[in-house]
């Protein structure tokens, strides 16, 4: 498998990890020292924290599922860079939130054969300034999830 595969692999292990609400695999996907910062903007920083600040999340909240269009993989070596666009569905719900879409950024490094996550960070995907373009992404994510379900194979 090539590397950006590979990290494409890493990006839905994180994210099929929220939708099952399983901190510990969730947190499985950092380095040691890796870094999440949250649509709120609250930074999480190492592997151990990231446990310790989404257990009792998961424990207490009915958290919405992410389903994601991956826009890209890029680097060299035993770096790489992931960016897409997520949506959240909430609970019950069949359509994402469109206030709750992010731009979620992931920096990957490969130690040992083995790709952690070095940072995770959720942006909220406002677009004031261009309603065409909220829209149309919205469409895009609800599209996704009907056809292929939250995240893609």
């Amino acid at each position: 498998m090539s590397a950006d595969n590979e990290v494409r692999t890493l990006y839905l292990r994180l994210l099929t990890a929220w939708n099952e609400r399983d901190a510990h695999a969730m947190s499985a996907c950092f380095a040691a020292e890796g870094v999440m910062i949250g649509f709120d903007g609250s930074v999480t920083d190492g592997a151990s924290s990231v446990l310790d600040h989404l257990s009792p999340i998961f424990a207490d909240h009915p958290t919405a599922q992410f389903v994601t269009l991956i826009r890209s993989v890029r680097g060299t070596g035993n770096v790489r860079i992931l960016l897409a666009d997520a949506g959240m569905v909430p609970p019950g719900a069949a359509q994402i939130n469109p206030d709750a879409n992010a731009r979620q950024s992931l920096v990957a490094r490969r130690t040992d054969e083995t790709w952690q996550v070095e940072l995770f960070q959720n942006t909220p995907t406002a677009l004031h300034w261009d309603e065409a373009l909220r829209i149309s992404l919205s469409e895009e994510l609800n599209t996704a999830r009907r056809e292929r379900g939250l995240l893609p194979n």
